[in-house]
């Protein structure tokens, strides 16, 4: 399979992984994005943080290759070599998506006719693996984000925040290495939405991968390695965590 469940130890690393330079996106007379640059290393965390129609959903599909820019570049390091995303057509984004990149949504956007089993190991399927190996290895990621026994379960028979860990798991399960996050814990009561923190946070940084958050919460932005604060489609500060001392450096 195409990636192992989290070990407990961060890998953490300054390598830029995906850049996005003077990005554009306009809808009709609507500026969404007015410029915006942005840089994501490996290993690291950063929420984008901003009022309704700020631009930070925008640019999260933009960055994921969701939505082409009008103007401006997006670049993956890629597992071969760099990547421009802004010129490739729909379908090479599409496979773009499936095997570089995981979504989490806020509703988790789960089939319910599924098992949380089969819900994990689709994304798999839909790219050859057989369904045996894919069922064991979508197993592995439940288990490590505390859903043995779980496997079996259809999505109605899971609570809300054992669902967005079937989500996380799925979204994991495919070797990405960047994963994208829209308001993950927005429908969650503050405790559980710390726990889906954690199983996110953990699952994707201890590989070493890098995660991308968008979220109104600040709770969930402080446990970031960085916050990028959006307003009418530009950044307008970005909040740094020091992991040593745990404090925090405005910029």
């Amino acid at each position: 399979m195409t990636s192992t469940p989290p070990t407990s130890t961060p890998l953490p690393t300054t390598q830029s992984i995906l850049t996005g330079s003077d990005l554009v996106k306009t809808y009709g007379t609507t500026r969404a994005l007015g410029g915006v640059s942005l840089d994501v290393r490996a290993g690291e965390a950063v929420a984008i943080m901003g009022a309704s129609g700020s631009g930070k959903t925008t640019l999260l599909h933009v960055l994921a290759g969701i939505l082409p820019p009008d103007a401006g570049t997006v670049a993956l390091n890629g597992r071969t070599g760099p990547i421009r995303i802004d010129g490739l057509g729909e379908r090479e984004r599409s496979r773009l998506r499936r095997e570089e990149f995981g979504f989490v949504f806020q509703q988790g956007l789960l089939i319910p006719e599924l098992t949380a089993v089969e819900n994990v190991a689709l994304p798999l399927l839909l790219t050859g693996h057989a369904r045996g190996p894919a069922e064991a290895h979508a197993a592995q990621w439940l288990a490590a984000l505390g859903l043995a026994g779980m496997e079996q379960r259809r999505i109605g028979q899971l609570s809300g925040g054992q669902a967005q860990r079937v989500a996380i798991a799925r979204a994991q399960a495919t070797g990405a290495r960047i994963l994208f996050a829209d308001e993950p814990t927005g429908a969650l009561d503050s405790a559980t939405s710390a726990e889906v923190m954690t199983a996110l946070l953990e699952s994707t940084l201890s590989r070493g991968n890098a995660l991308v958050v968008v979220t109104h919460d600040p709770q969930v932005a402080a446990r970031c390695t960085r916050v990028i604060r959006m307003q009418d489609g530009l950044i307008t500060g970005e909040t740094v965590a020091t992991q040593a001392s745990g404090t925090e450096v405005a910029r």
